[in-house]
């Protein structure tokens, strides 16, 4: 909204600044932020006054949830939705269909966890929507999204697969790439779902994957930079970078209510829709694949379940002495800073490895 203010410009006044993407971009950040700061407290007083229960706790998890967690209410992740679509609204340019696209995706997978979370609140069970008519409504949402990111792809590089470290190699996948991105955003957002279990485990390492997704696709939208790097170009995603920077900074304003103890939960409402714009920004800037690298620590925690749940319907037994892979290491006896701490520096890692894939080609 506010780019439009570059039509008073006359090229050489304040006006002209809101043309870069960057000045929006760290203006996107700091309203963000801003937003979380004044609307986080209300907002928790208010799920506080509406669930009675708080989010129920699951009685076969660590038994030390029931005690620390008991009560703090669930839903949270409103803040950090609302922050980020009245901030993309304002800085980014309206024109532009990635940003319609990531809105699209992240608004209707909340609005998918609002309706999970709502059932166990009112319920005050942890069951929620079955995971079937979850994945359903997912799979769906993500192939609209496919087929909008098909379209405003270049014709070069429409229904192709790019292979991170080789820059030339395309594989045509032809009516296959839009099943794929439904396994990518949907995937991504299920990913992100399960790894929010304690207090800041999820919301770090979503805002470290962003901001590098964030650079990868304002550096993909820049035909001087794409040649520098040689990564294939595609015009348009430079404007992700602000959605990605209003996306760290709701996600900050609502850490700083999310930190340990936490007086509010993400929820499903927050952690299927974040989980699902990065699979989006990954399905726009064609680096599906690097989100596997940069996402690696959501990746393990989905694989963990699969693993937990596969393999005891096959033997009885267990590989793990709880899934996902982080309430394992609360079995062991790892405390919930170490594990949070631990995990967010594994995220960190795994970010830079895939920033580097821009130029290791």
């Amino acid at each position: 909204m506010l780019f439009w203010l570059t039509e008073l410009s006359d090229g050489g006044d304040i006006f002209n600044l809101f043309r870069y993407i960057t000045f929006r971009a760290g203006g996107a950040f700091f309203t963000a932020l801003v937003f979380g700061f004044i609307f986080g407290k209300p907002l928790i007083n208010a799920l506080r006054r509406r669930q009675k229960f708080g989010q129920p706790i699951r009685d076969d998890g660590p038994e030390s949830h029931l005690e620390t967690k008991q009560g703090t209410p669930t839903m949270g992740g409103l803040l950090i939705l609302s922050a980020l679509v009245f901030t993309s609204l304002l800085w980014a340019r309206l024109d532009n269909g990635y940003i319609w696209m990531l809105l699209f995706v992240t608004v209707s997978f909340g609005l998918i966890g609002f309706l999970d979370d709502y059932q166990k609140v009112t319920a005050n069970s942890h069951a929620g929507l079955s995971g079937r008519v979850r994945l359903g409504i997912g799979f769906l949402i993500a192939g609209i999204a496919g087929v909008m990111a098909t379209w405003m792809h270049p014709v070069e590089l429409s229904s192709q697969l790019a292979l991170p470290f080789f820059k030339d190699v395309l594989i045509n996948m032809s009516w296959l790439f839009i099943p794929f991105c439904m396994l990518v955003i949907a995937g991504a957002a299920n990913a992100v779902n399960l790894t929010d279990g304690l207090d800041g485990l999820a919301i770090m390492p979503v805002m470290i994957a962003a901001g590098t997704l964030g650079i990868i696709a304002y550096a993909v939208g820049r035909v001087d930079f794409t040649g520098y790097l040689d990564v294939h170009y595609v015009p348009g995603t430079g404007e992700i970078l602000i959605f990605a920077a209003a996306l760290i900074g709701g996600g900050l304003g609502f850490l700083w209510y999310n930190a340990p103890p936490a007086a509010v939960f993400m929820g499903d409402t927050g952690s299927l829709a974040l989980g699902g714009a990065l699979g989006a920004i990954a399905v726009a800037t064609k680096h599906e694949i690097v989100l596997v690298i940069v996402g690696g620590l959501f990746v393990v925690e989905a694989l963990s379940v699969i693993i937990q749940v596969g393999y005891f319907k096959m033997t009885g037994n267990r590989v793990f002495l709880m899934a996902p892979i982080h309430h394992h290491f609360e079995k062991l006896g790892w405390k919930e800073p170490q594990i949070v701490i631990r995990f967010w520096i594994i995220s960190l890692v795994l970010a830079l490895i895939g920033l580097a894939t821009l130029k290791v080609r």
